[in-house]
C-alpha cells in the first residue's frame, strides 16, 4: 500500500475511533430530563405522568457531566413538547428531546344545550374525565368558574367549556335605577341614578344622578354601582 493511502486510511481510522469513544450516554440526558419535568409537573391538576423520548445513541456528542434543562420561553409542561438539553461543559453542545406530559382529571361539560344569555348553574353541568393536556386551553374544571355566568353563544350539550365561552353576568340594565354607593376608608354614602347603559359583573357604566350629574362606576351584582376613592 503506498505510503499516502495507508497514512489517509489511518487517519480515517483515527478519527473514527475518537468518534465512537466521543458518544454521550443517553441514560444521564433522560435522567436530567426526567427530573427536570418532576419539578415543573408539581402542583398539576389530576393524575399526572410522563414520558421521555429516545435519544440517539449513535449520537456524535462529547460526553458531559452536568446538562441545563429547559423549555423553550412562554411554554409549560403540559402535552406534547420539546425540552432543550444543554451541556454545562466543554466542549458545550445542545439538543432537543421530545416529551408528554398527560394530566388526567374532571373537566366540565354542558350537561343541555345553552341558549345565547343562558346564565347557568349547576343542572348545566356535568363532568367528564379525560386527558386534560389534550383538550383545548382554557377548559374549566370547577363548577364555581361557570355557576353564575351566561353563555356568549348557543352551545350543544355534552361540550367541554372553555372560559372564554362564558361571560360575566349583565348586573345592569339600560334605563335601570341603580343604587349608587359611593365608599373610601371610614366611610360609605349611598344615591339612587338611572343606568345609561348595560354592565356585566366588573364593568364600568356611566350613571345619571337625580341632579343631572353623570357618574362612572363598578357595576355589582343586585342592580348596585359602586364607586371607589
Amino acid at each position: 500500500m503506498p505510503v499516502c493511502l495507508a497514512l489517509i486510511v489511518s487517519l480515517l481510522i483515527a478519527l473514527w475511533s475518537t468518534m465512537v469513544v466521543a458518544r454521550q450516554d443517553p441514560a444521564p440526558i433522560k435522567r436530567a430530563v426526567e427530573e427536570f419535568l418532576r419539578i415543573q409537573v408539581a402542583g398539576l391538576p389530576g393524575e399526572v405522568s410522563f414520558s421521555v423520548g429516545a435519544v440517539d445513541p449513535n449520537n456524535h456528542l462529547a460526553p458531559c457531566s452536568g446538562f441545563d434543562v429547559s423549555l423553550p420561553p412562554g411554554t409549560r409542561a403540559w402535552g406534547r413538547s420539546n425540552v432543550t438539553v444543554r451541556c454545562l461543559g466543554e466542549p458545550s453542545w445542545t439538543v432537543f428531546v421530545p416529551v408528554q406530559v398527560k394530566v388526567v382529571g374532571d373537566y366540565l361539560v354542558t350537561a343541555r344545550p345553552l341558549a345565547q344569555g343562558q346564565s347557568l348553574t349547576t343542572v348545566d353541568l356535568a363532568r367528564q374525565r379525560g386527558d386534560l393536556s389534550s383538550l383545548p386551553a382554557g377548559i374549566l374544571t370547577d363548577e364555581q368558574q361557570a355557576v353564575g355566568r351566561s353563555a356568549r353563544l348557543s352551545i350543544a350539550a355534552g361540550q367541554p367549556l372553555r372560559g372564554d365561552m362564558l361571560q360575566q353576568p349583565v348586573v345592569v340594565q339600560q334605563n335601570q335605577t341603580v343604587r349608587v354607593v359611593t365608599g373610601g376608608p371610614g366611610f360609605q354614602v349611598a344615591n339612587e341614578g338611572r343606568a345609561l347603559n348595560n354592565g356585566l359583573a366588573g364593568q364600568v357604566v356611566q350613571v345619571r344622578l337625580g341632579n343631572g350629574q353623570i357618574i362612572s362606576g363598578i357595576a355589582r351584582a343586585g342592580g348596585i354601582v359602586e364607586i371607589l376613592f
